[in-house]
């Protein structure tokens, strides 16, 4: 690919649902190669870190609560932390340009933070803010015709294998399975805005898993090969393996991939042909700019619900009339969390990679717990 198919291809996997770095790679495959190539890219951008995370997964459900892992991950959660914060950084430096998206960021937060409004509506009501005060002027939409029909054929087909499997499955393999698939088809702006949703609903609505337990598995998706998304399949092997043990963790981590990563086979294969054209559309690209602007706001709800977990052990969810508030217990502060929390902010800040960040923080939590530091 040219760098300018490459930017436009970027910019239509912005628009889309789901992980962007699969469906790049799927349609970097179907240019060289039509479905099979976009088929073999895809899949080989996932799996190799989808066997690692199962792995993973399946240890720590095995000996997570054990006192020795439980030493090492009180380290890990604090560059973890950390990350989240550099990644809210980041999109907020690329993505508020203008006032009106500095307002749709601080709405977007407020509507998940203190309203709890559903992730889905926030998303959709952004691209339509977005889309009514329309992009940057776009170059000429090219002429010719377009494959409308193929595009709706591959879109029924791969709807069809996708959903076809998971509606055949029952009780915790086709909650999983729908519960990702939902998922799949709402959470636009990457892998933190998937998180936001997925943490919360995953800890709080469903009980799939504890806080301490998602921000393991983010740790663990933060350090492994393949998409930072991955986490989806460390919450789906968790959730199964509660249920019924190991077997069902295996069939839990392969629905969570499954109705994770398909559909994105599904947006590309129907929507590759068209995306210079979608590129050239003022209104489809100040739309992607709505919500890019509003997942700063989803990222920061995030950052300050795992902040709270993360630092306090105890965080209780109130209501006052339509307000939902997270409140943290004082007397539950973790002192030894909090240094290494500042430890974690000022080696990233410095420039220390991540990798000698998240060993330095595992160490020095398993050292500071088998000395006997006080916690909370």
């Amino acid at each position: 690919m040219s760098e300018r198919t490459f930017l436009r291809a970027l910019s239509f996997c912005m628009l889309l649902p789901g992980p962007e770095a699969m469906q790049l790679a799927t349609y970097a495959g179907w240019r060289l190669r039509g479905l099979a190539g976009g088929l073999v890219a895809g899949a080989l951008l996932v799996l190799p870190g989808a066997l690692v995370m199962l792995g993973l997964a399946l240890a720590y459900a095995a000996y997570g609560q054990t006192p020795a892992v439980e030493r090492l991950f009180l380290g890990i959660k604090a560059p973890v932390l950390v990350v989240v914060l550099g990644a809210l950084r980041k999109v907020a430096g690329r993505a508020l340009a203008r006032p009106a998206h500095w307002a749709l960021a601080v709405a977007a937060f407020v509507a998940l933070f203190f309203l709890a409004l559903p992730f889905p509506l926030v998303i959709l009501a952004a691209a339509g803010i977005g889309a009514l005060l329309g992009g940057n002027d776009q170059a000429e939409a090219p002429t010719g015709p377009v494959p409308w029909r193929t595009s709706l054929a591959a879109l029924g087909t791969g709807a069809v294998i996708w959903m076809g499997p998971l509606v055949l499955l029952d009780g915790i393999l086709r909650e999983i399975g729908m519960f990702f698939a939902g998922l799949a088809v709402v959470t636009f702006g990457g892998a933190y805005a998937v998180l936001a949703w997925m943490a919360q609903d995953a800890v709080t609505t469903l009980g799939w898993l504890t806080a301490r337990e998602m921000m393991d598995g983010l740790g663990f998706a933060e350090t492994t090969p393949g998409p930072l998304i991955l986490v989806t399949q460390f919450v789906g092997t968790l959730a199964a393996y509660d249920a019924g043990g190991w077997q069902l963790a295996l069939a839990g981590a392969a629905v969570s991939l499954w109705a994770t990563f398909v559909p994105c086979y599904l947006w590309i294969f129907a929507g590759a042909p068209h995306i210079e054209r979608i590129s050239a559309m003022p209104r489809l690209a100040g739309a992607l700019s709505g919500i890019t602007a509003a997942v700063v706001g989803v990222i920061a709800n995030l950052s300050i619900w795992f902040a709270l977990h993360v630092l306090f052990t105890e965080v209780t969810r109130q209501t006052v009339g339509p307000l939902v508030l997270w409140m943290p217990s004082p007397a539950t502060l973790d002192p030894r969390v909090l240094g290494l929390s500042i430890l974690a902010g000022v080696m990233v800040w410095r420039g220390a990679g991540l990798m000698v960040t998240l060993a330095t923080a595992a160490a020095l939590g398993w050292i500071v717990t088998a000395l006997g530091a006080p916690g909370p």
